[in-house]
């Protein structure tokens, strides 16, 4: 029971540092990369549907990407979106091919960004810690329906205690590169 609610906390606590990751990844750093465009989506025959899911993505040069869509009849419909959307980038397009030039970064809006950053790795942290909050709760339960002596107890909350630093210095980690991805200029 007890290595089970254990291994339920770390696989827990790795899907919020997973999510941190994925929510790092759609804040641009002044490079071109495809995951920009991931929370995009389009009017595709009804249904809303990812971006990368009618055309193909690609970044040929550093601060570049282009979108080449399957079907050119959604050109319009996807230079929509990105105007929609909070990228902060007008597209260009050629009647086969969406361009998204990627700007310089300026200083303050670097600082925002970052602001951003620590702002998601906080969130991470509070999920993190209500996840060895629920699992300490979970031992005490058992402690008091005599599952498990107290020696047991108190190993189990240091064991619960150390998952819980260990994935928030990942979390410090994930951030602090993503912090220094958007101060390169």
């Amino acid at each position: 029971m007890i290595s089970d609610l254990k291994n339920n906390s770390e696989s827990r606590m790795k899907k919020t540092v997973g999510s941190l990751v994925e929510s790092l990844q759609s804040i641009r750093a002044g490079r071109a990369n495809t995951t920009l465009l991931d929370k995009i989506y389009v009017e595709y025959y009804g249904q809303q549907t990812p971006i990368n899911q009618v055309s193909s993505l690609s970044a040929p040069e550093p601060r570049l990407l282009t979108i080449q869509p399957w079907d050119s009849t959604l050109i319009p419909e996807i230079e929509k979106a990105i105007l929609k959307s909070d990228l902060g980038i007008n597209p260009s397009n050629d009647g086969k091919i969406i361009r998204l030039v990627i700007p310089q970064l300026t200083e303050e809006r670097r600082r925002d960004l970052t602001k951003l950053v620590g702002k998601y790795a906080e969130e991470a942290k509070i999920s993190i810690r209500n996840i060895r909050r629920d699992a300490m709760e979970d031992i005490k339960k058992a402690e008091k329906a005599k599952e498990i002596s107290e020696d047991d107890k108190i190993s189990y909350e240091e064991d619960i205690q150390k998952l819980t630093d260990k994935y928030i210095k990942e979390v410090d980690k994930v951030a602090e590169n993503k912090e220094k991805e958007l101060m390169e200029i």
